[in-house]
């Protein structure tokens, strides 16, 4: 059992930066690939990024490529997605998860999902 704790939301103005944070419980976050969401209002939640277990590893979605980083620190049991150049169409409520699998770009992949956190951008 993997619970997630995500913070780091709030409000920021296009162009600006924002870092989220997820914070997990259990002994056994470095074997889990970790993951971000996210789900504007009105729209489905969609992929933005995951990191492997390890760290080595990550992958993105095209829409934020080169504009947002995700990084874990095993030892705080904490994954990281660093929010830059952002813009009024990055607004939405910012999930993490928890995968088992090796490869996590699908919600259904995904075991374990924190409560989410908003992320504001305005114009």
């Amino acid at each position: 059992q993997v619970q997630l704790v995500e913070s780091g939301g709030g409000l920021v103005q296009a162009g600006g930066s924002l870092r989220l944070s997820c914070a997990a419980s259990g002994r056994t976050f470095s074997r889990y690939v970790m993951g971000w969401f996210r789900q504007a209002v009105g729209k489905e939640r969609e992929f933005v990024a995951f990191v492997s277990w390890s760290g080595g590893r990550t992958y993105y979605a095209d829409s934020v490529k080169g504009r947002f980083t995700i990084s874990r620190d095993n030892a705080k049991n904490t994954v990281y997605l660093q929010m830059n150049s952002v813009t009024p169409e990055d607004t939405a409520v910012y999930y993490c998860a928890a995968a088992t699998t090796n490869w996590a770009d699908k919600e259904y992949e995904y075991d374990y999902w924190g409560q989410g956190t908003q992320v504001t951008v305005s114009s």
